[in-house]
């Protein structure tokens, strides 16, 4: 699996991560692809909490505890999508257990299942819930499916942003 940043540009003049123009020193973003796939994920993460928590205090009484569920199953889609490495899923590696590559592409189905589940579910909140009975204020409804499309934004990001070295 190649990642997001394989293909990234700058401008016209550059292809492939090789800038002719100067503005982007490639060695530097290679060298931290990892680091800032990471710290990129793990702030989108936490921001899309952030504003669930702020959604719980601000308006707490006003809608369904229910809720809460979409975001804590995109936070467990998001540990098991980025619990496989990519090595793993390719069959490159050694996979000990019953079913082996098998039960780890399962497993990575599941993850992404429970992610778009909740994508789903937030959405689901947002429109049918607030925006189509018109209900307000409405920023739970906002508030929710921002939180977890930023958790899916973080679980896509750290999959695929990040490079495995062959150590």
């Amino acid at each position: 699996m190649s990642g997001c940043l394989d293909n990234a540009q700058c401008g016209d003049c550059c292809s492939n991560l090789s800038c002719t123009c100067g503005l982007i020193d490639t060695d530097w973003l290679s060298e931290r692809r990892n680091a800032i796939s990471s710290i990129l994920a793990g702030s989108l993460f936490a921001v899309g909490w952030w504003i669930a928590i702020d959604v719980g205090a601000v308006d707490s009484g006003k809608f369904n505890k229910a809720y809460w569920t979409c975001g804590v199953f995109g936070t467990l889609g998001l540990m098991m999508v980025n619990a496989v490495s990519n090595s793993q899923l390719r069959s490159d590696a050694y996979v000990p257990g019953a079913l082996g590559t098998a039960g780890t592409r399962i497993w990575m189905v599941i993850g992404f299942l429970c992610s778009f589940g909740a994508l789903i579910g937030a959405s689901f909140i947002l429109f049918g819930e607030y925006v189509y009975q018109k209900k307000h204020p409405s920023y739970p409804g906002t508030g929710f499916f921002m939180q977890n499309l930023l958790i899916f934004m973080a679980t896509i990001i750290f999959k695929f942003g990040r490079a495995e070295d062959a150590y």
